[in-house]
């Protein structure tokens, strides 16, 4: 029996074919690079988070925008990344690893996103708790959907106007 592909046409990681035997048994030296990778760009995505945190505080009972911003903003540019790296350009196999599940990883924050509604919540605030709940939900996923379907006719764009 087989099972029918419902996401024929659709990018896939290109980093693992778990059908390929020699992809499943990777060894941890092999891994290391990419470990390696993930945590440095996952530091530098949760110091420039800490210092969005910073730069733009929330009050206690307050609507936590500069959290929900911050991940807008990263959703928007692991849009953009993942359309470079999967459809336009060959990138080196640490990049995606480094930028998107480290640098932008660590930058957006759904550990917050949590915190903030349960102290929302807690704090007898569950009306701006449940509203934040859906808008950072819709705003991440409109953020990756815009900044995708933008960087796509961009690169549509620029290649019809390139003379070569």
């Amino acid at each position: 029996m087989t099972i029918p592909d419902r996401h024929a046409g659709e990018p896939i990681d290109p980093d693992v074919d778990l059908s390929v035997p020699a992809q499943r048994r990777e060894t941890a030296r092999e891994r290391a690079p990419v470990i390696a990778v993930v945590a440095a760009g996952g530091a530098l995505g949760a110091t420039a988070r800490y210092g969005a945190g910073l730069l733009w505080p929330t009050a206690a009972d307050a609507f936590p925008w500069t959290t929900l911003a911050v991940n807008a903003v990263g959703c928007a540019l692991i849009g953009v990344l993942m359309v470079l790296v999967s459809e336009v350009w060959t990138a080196h196999r640490l990049v995606r690893p480094f930028l998107g599940t480290g640098v932008l990883g660590g930058f957006t924050t759904f550990s917050t996103y949590a915190a903030d509604i349960a102290r929302l919540v807690r704090d007898r605030h569950a009306g701006t708790g449940l509203a934040y709940l859906a808008a950072t939900v819709l705003a991440a996923l409109v953020a990756v959907w815009c900044a995708a379907n933008l960087t796509r006719r961009l690169i549509a764009v620029t290649r019809r106007e390139d003379p070569r």
